[in-house]
Parts: structure tokens; C-alpha cells; sequence
């Protein structure tokens, strides 16, 4: 499999993307991170599992640091030495179906019960 280097994003590129696409993020050493705040363990499988399998489907493998209630979730390009066009994709991608709430889009999926029992992902909206 031939390695090929993306271009690596300019510092200021970055904070301009991160300010317009994916606000909760932020770039500090050479990695975009965001973390997810979660309910408990079950929810922080969950994100965890979640975004494995995005960055599987994807071959672009972010590093995960995880606790009871949260995740830690860092990109960057690895063979580029920074952050790439890959990293804010996978980044925007990983945004859209972790913080996913059906029941705020008004159709047939109701989304989580606001029970307690049932909450796994403290979401920012």
C-alpha cells in the first residue's frame, strides 16, 4: 500500500475551519481534539465504539483517551507530521453521528427518553 503525504494545514487555516465547521473542537499541539462528555461507562463505550468504527470505515485512526464519564478524541496525520483535509473530514464526521438526537428532528425516531436511567451522552445542545 503506497504511503501518500497530505498537505499539512497551516495553523491559522485551522482555527478558521475549526471556528466555522466543528466549534466544539479545538487545535493545540498539532492534534484537533474534542472531548465527549458522557452519562457513565455505557456511554463512553459507546463514543468509543462509535468513532472506531468511523475511523475504520475511513483508514484514518484518531487516538482515543477515555475515562468513566468522558472521551478524549485526537487527530492528526500521522505520516504528514500535522493536520490535514483528512483529519477536519473525519472530525466533521464523527461530530455529525456522535452528536446525532433524532428526537430533535422531529420524525418517526424519538430518540433517548430524557430518564436518567436511559442518558448516555451529555450533549452540548
Amino acid at each position: 500500500m503506497a504511503v501518500t503525504r497530505e498537505a499539512v494545514l497551516e495553523p491559522g487555516q485551522i482555527a478558521e475551519r475549526l471556528a466555522r465547521d466543528l466549534p466544539a473542537w479545538h487545535f493545540e499541539d498539532g492534534w484537533i481534539k474534542r472531548t465527549y462528555k458522557t452519562n457513565g461507562w455505557k456511554g463512553t463505550l459507546m463514543v468509543i465504539n462509535t468513532v472506531g468504527h468511523l475511523a475504520e470505515a475511513a483508514w484514518h485512526h484518531p487516538d482515543i483517551t477515555a475515562s468513566y464519564a468522558w472521551v478524549e478524541v485526537r487527530l492528526t496525520t500521522h505520516v504528514s507530521k500535522g493536520v490535514t483535509e483528512k483529519d477536519l473530514a473525519l472530525a466533521r464526521k464523527i461530530e455529525e453521528v456522535v452528536g446525532w438526537q433524532p428526537g430533535r428532528e422531529g420524525g418517526v425516531l424519538e430518540g433517548t427518553p430524557t430518564d436518567p436511567r436511559f442518558a448516555y451522552i451529555k450533549y452540548d445542545k
